[in-house]
C-alpha cells in the first residue's frame, strides 16, 4: 500500500529504514497530473530498485509571472492511486512551506546548458528546476533518480548539477512516451480542446520529416525554415524555437553530426508544447 508523507523528517525516516534493510532506492520527481509517461518512470525505477519513492510538488519557482502555476492541474488522490497501482512504495507530497520555509533565500544556477532553447524564453525556469531537484535529491538521497527524455534540456541540466555538486545519485533518462499519433505525453496536453489536440498531432509528423531531411545531410539553415512554415500552417501560433543541436552542449549546429538532436517548442493558442527527436 502506498504511504504518503509530507515532512522532510518523515521522508528521511523512511529512507533510513530502507537503507537499514539494504534496499536500493529509486526516486521519481513529479508535479502531479500524472500520465503514462510518469508511470513509465515509476515502472523503470521499480525494475532497477527495491524501493521506489515518487514526489508530488508543483514548484512555483519554475513558473513565470504570466504562466500557468495557478491553473496547473492538481489531483493528488488520482495521482496517488496511479502510483500505488504501479508499485510505488512512498509518496512525498510536501506543502509550499515545507519546501520553501520563511526567509528561504538559496537558489541553484547551472550555467551554459540553461542559456539556450527553453532558457532563452523562460529564463526563470531552470533555476527553479535546479533548486527544487537539488533539494529533492538531498532530502531523499536515492541511489537513482528518473527523468523523461521529453524534457531533454532539463535532463541534461540535472545531470550537470549532480556532477558539479558531487551529489551521489545516478540520473537515469527514460525515453519519451507518446500518444498513438506520436504526440509526446504531457500534463499540459489536457489544456487542448479536441480541435487543438487534433492539430497538435502535426508536431511529431513534421519533426520526423525534418529529422529525415537532416539525416540526409541537408544543412539546418535550408531545412528548418520550411519546417517552421509547416508548423504555422498546421495551426501553431508561435514557435519559440526549432533547432538542431548537439545533445551534449545543447548548442545549435549547422549540419547533423553525432550526437545531434532536433528540439522544438511551439504554441497552440496558450498551450506550449515541447518535443525533441534524436537525429544521429
Amino acid at each position: 500500500m502506498l504511504e504518503v508523507v509530507r515532512k522532510v523528517a518523515d521522508l528521511r525516516a523512511k529512507t533510513a529504514q530502507y537503507r537499514a534493510a539494504h534496499a536500493s532506492i529509486g526516486l521519481v520527481p513529479t508535479m502531479g497530473a500524472l500520465h503514462d509517461g510518469h508511470l513509465t518512470l515509476a515502472r523503470s525505477a521499480k525494475l532497477d530498485n527495491v524501493r521506489v519513492i515518487a514526489t508530488l510538488f508543483v514548484n512555483p519557482k519554475q513558473f513565470g509571472p504570466r504562466e500557468d502555476f495557478a491553473a496547473y492541474p492538481r489531483d493528488e488522490v488520482a495521482d496517488a492511486g496511479m502510483l500505488e497501482r504501479v508499485g510505488v512504495d512512498l509518496l512525498f507530497a510536501p506543502d509550499l512551506e515545507e519546501m520553501y520555509p520563511e526567509n528561504f533565500s538559496t537558489s541553484v544556477a547551472v550555467g551554459g546548458l540553461t542559456q539556450t532553447l527553453c532558457g532563452l524564453t523562460r529564463p526563470h525556469f531552470f533555476g527553479g528546476v535546479a533548486t527544487v531537484v537539488t533539494k529533492l535529491l538531498l532530502q531523499s538521497l536515492p541511489d537513482r533518480a528518473y527523468f523523461g527524455e521529453k524534457d531533454f534540456q532539463q535532463l541534461q541540466v540535472i545531470r550537470r548539477l549532480v556532477r558539479d555538486l558531487n551529489i551521489p545519485v545516478a540520473i537515469v533518462g527514460v525515453p519519451t512516451i507518446r500518444e498513438s499519433d506520436g504526440l509526446a505525453m504531457s500534463s499540459r496536453n489536457a489544456y487542448l480542446s479536441p480541435a487543438q489536440r487534433k492539430m497538435a498531432g502535426a508536431l511529431p509528423q513534421i519533426m520526423q520529416e525534418t529529422v529525415a531531411e537532416l539525416r540526409a545531410g541537408n544543412p539546418a539553415a535550408t531545412i528548418l525554415p520550411s519546417a517552421k512554415s509547416r508548423l504555422h500552417k498546421a495551426g501553431f501560433d508561435r514557435i519559440d524555437y526549432l533547432e538542431l543541436c548537439d545533445e551534449q552542449t545543447l548548442q545549435p549546429i549547422a549540419i547533423a553530426r553525432p550526437p545531434a538532436r532536433l528540439f522544438v517548442a511551439a504554441f497552440i493558442d496558450k498551450t506550449r508544447l515541447i518535443d525533441n527527436w534524436p537525429v544521429i
